[in-house]
Order: structure tokens, then sequence, then C-alpha cells
């Protein structure tokens, strides 16, 4: 497919706006500005997601996962915090979600991901992002977290000068827009501590990808996205891949992360084990292998499930129904050098999910 590289520094709306120049570069090079918006308030969506990764070193180490969210959705809020256990024993997740109604730009949410802190903070829950000129601060405290115990975090994540993936597309429909930025391969460091017990992040091998989204989205989407990062060989490795976010015809958000610089990879096929009924109703089986490939046969890979983070909401005019699917990767990579990166057993996570909203 054509992929567009935007490389000059540019507003990302035009007076009527629209998208100026759709495509994608390695850093936030287009200007978002909430007033160029032409679309109701409660149409705009605007969230920071960031998902941190521990990866177990041997049997008396575990792996687990934390996800922290701030978003300003329009009509509703959703703050969120989740805590995620691969093993060994029995794999299981707790997500706690704080709503908020009508914030409609309330919240603030920096219009670049460069500078400017986001938060939110009520009796149950205060979340902080903080960002530092070389590093990304997470502070949390979240009352009754799960079955009246409490939760905390603080987390560093150090952010030196490298490539990101940043998208702008637009929807097939006027005003609608897509703008994005996955920053990987953030070396994490800090604790989480829950229960009585502390959970380290050791910066030395433990990573954290950033979702920065700002945008208008139609009603009714279903996307796929999948994520991970991982010290492979003693280099920094991580990848994003994803479709489903508006007319992707100038670019997709399909890159690979190798030492700080994007390689850029054309369309990805994300196939899930399906069971088709005699209705034609998909049945997807989450927890059976999965099949990841690329057109230009770049990213060939076979995803091995561990834990469904499954979640589904139906209050008639919002619906989610999601599956962000945590589990280990195995395949082959290859740079634009033709150079090939073996990936073996790499925890990252793929997600599906279908939302009208």
């Amino acid at each position: 497919m054509r992929s567009i590289e935007i490389t000059d520094s540019q507003l990302l709306l035009g007076n009527d706006g629209e998208i100026v120049n759709p495509g994608w570069a390695r850093s936030q090079i287009w200007q978002y500005k909430r007033d160029m918006i032409k679309a109701p308030k409660f149409r705009i969506k605007e969230w920071d997601y960031y998902m941190i990764i521990h990866d177990a070193d041997g049997p008396d180490d575990e792996s687990f996962a934390a996800a922290f969210t701030l978003s300003d959705d329009g009509y509703i809020g959703l703050q969120s915090v989740s805590l995620l256990h691969f093993g060994p024993d029995t794999p299981h997740e707790h997500t706690q979600t704080v709503l908020n109604v009508f914030p409609m730009g309330k919240m603030h949410m920096p219009e670049s991901s460069e500078k400017g802190n986001a938060s939110f903070k009520n009796d149950t829950l205060h979340l902080l992002y903080k960002k530092d000129e070389n590093s990304r601060h997470i502070k949390c405290a979240f009352k009754n977290f799960n079955n009246g115990k409490n939760l905390k975090a603080d987390i560093i994540l150090d952010e030196p000068h490298m490539d990101s993936m940043v998208i702008a597309t637009p929807w097939d429909k006027k005003h609608a827009f897509y703008y994005n930025q996955k920053i990987n391969c953030m070396k994490a460091s800090g604790t989480i501590t829950y229960d009585g017990k502390t959970y380290s992040f050791d910066k030395n091998k433990d990573y954290a990808t950033l979702d920065w989204g700002r945008g208008v989205w139609t009603y009714d989407n279903t996307w796929y996205w999948g994520n991970g990062n991982a010290k492979i060989d003693g280099h920094d490795f991580g990848f994003n891949i994803g479709y489903g976010f508006g007319n992707t015809s100038a670019a997709t958000e399909n890159v690979i992360i190798y030492d700080g610089i994007v390689h850029k990879l054309d369309d990805i096929t994300i196939e899930i084990p399906n069971d088709i009924s005699l209705y034609d109703m998909d049945s997807p089986r989450y927890m059976e292998d999965w099949k990841i490939s690329s057109s230009d046969k770049r990213f060939e890979m076979t995803f091995k499930p561990v834990l469904d983070r499954a979640a589904k909401l139906d209050y008639k005019l919002i619906i989610s129904d999601q599956h962000q699917v945590f589990g280990r990767m195995n395949g082959k990579a290859v740079l634009d050098d033709d150079k090939v990166i073996e990936v073996k057993d790499m925890l990252c996570f793929i997600e599906k999910v279908h939302n009208k909203y």
C-alpha cells in the first residue's frame, strides 16, 4: 500500500476541520489544537494510556503488568487502572474504572505529548501523569481498588530521544479524524504496592508504551491493536501493529522499533481462530494460537495467549466488547536493512475491540 511519511511541522487540521496532510511520522510534527475541531464537543475523544510490563527473570520471579488510563471521551470520561498477573499460578487481572460524565474538555488534556501534565482526582482515585524533559512520571493512589484493598503506584519512564509511531488519518465522515502516537521502549522503574506486596520494575529490562490519542471518532468501530517491547540480544526492540482506525489509505500504524529507530511495515493481518456458526455469527477462540503476518512478509509471528482481559458493557447507546489478550510472541521481524530479528517468547498483547460510543 501507499505509505506517506510526513516530515514538515504543520497544523493537523485546516480551517474546515479536516486533516490537511494524512500520513505517518516519526514524531509529533502535526500540531493538534482542540479549538480547530468542527465537531460537537461530546464527539471529541482524548486519551493517554500507559502499559508497563515486567517479564519474569526466573522461577522465583513473576511476570506482571500494569495499565493506566486517563480519558476525556466527550460525554463520558473513563479513568482506569489494571493490574495483571501472568503466572506462575493461574493468570488473572483486575481492572477498576471510575466514570465521570460530560467532561467535554474540562480535564484539560495536553494538546501535545511532549509537554504538559494530565490528572484526575476524586475521593477514590488520584492519577497523575507528569512530563519531565527526558522522562514521564506516573503517580497513582486508588482507594478500594479491589475488595477493600488499596493500590499505590510510583513509576518513572525514561524517554531518551528516539523515533515513535505517529499517524494522522481521517474517517469517512466529515470532521472525524484519528491522531495518534505510540511511544515504545520507554525504560520503566518504580513500584506498585497492592495487597501487602510490592511489584518492582527494573529499567534494565522492563519497558512501557504510551498510547496518546486525540480525535473525533465515528460511532460504531471495530479495531485490532498489538504492541510489545523487549530486549533482544542487547538491543531495544518494540513493535506496534493495528488497523480499524479510520481511512488508512495514506498510512498505517504498523512499525518495528529497533534501538530507537522506526522501521515501517506494510499492511498487517491478525488471524484469530474462529468458529462461524450456521447464522454467520463470529465465535473467536481467543485463547488459541493467533497468526500475525504482514503483506511485505517482514513481520511473521505466532501469538500464544496467556490471559484474556475481557470486558463487555451494554448501556444501549454505549456498547463495548473488549478482548485485550496477553501472550507470548514468536517469529521473525525484518528491519529496513534486511536484518532479521528472531523474536522468542516475547510477552506482549493484541486486542480486538468493538465499540459503539
